[in-house]
């Protein structure tokens, strides 16, 4: 009565401790989409580290030339133009996924030691 303290009508707090579960809701919701991020950006680039074709691969007259790097990378030649794409790139199997810097997406696969991708067969350079 005399203190100043005023009870606040129930609808109030009901509506004050929503705010405040929606807003650790949406916290938690933030924290675990960047540890997911996080994790997948991770083990993207893990399946290419470790596979048998890292390296340059290129086709019979020299034109293209893809080099797959073992950090899930790719740097790709075409004619006198060298990185005229890059990207990343993972190898599961057999199969090849590139994603291109620019946001242009191929893939291709490993059929007795040949790349065969968008057409055209890539050798490994020797």
């Amino acid at each position: 009565m005399g203190f100043g303290f005023h009870r606040q009508p129930p609808t109030r707090r009901c509506m004050l401790a929503a705010i405040a579960l929606f807003a650790g809701a949406v916290v938690f919701s933030l924290e675990k989409g960047l540890a997911q991020m996080n994790s997948v950006q991770k083990s993207a680039a893990q399946p290419a580290q470790n596979h048998p074709y890292a390296g340059m691969w290129i086709t019979a007259d020299g034109n293209i030339r893809h080099n797959l790097l073992p950090n899930g990378r790719y740097d790709e030649a075409r004619g006198n133009r060298e990185s005229a794409y890059q990207g990343r790139y993972e190898v599961r199997g057999n199969h090849i996924d590139y994603w291109d810097d620019t946001g242009f997406t191929a893939d291709g696969e490993f059929i007795d030691g040949v790349l065969h991708h968008g057409g055209m067969i890539l050798r490994r350079k020797e």
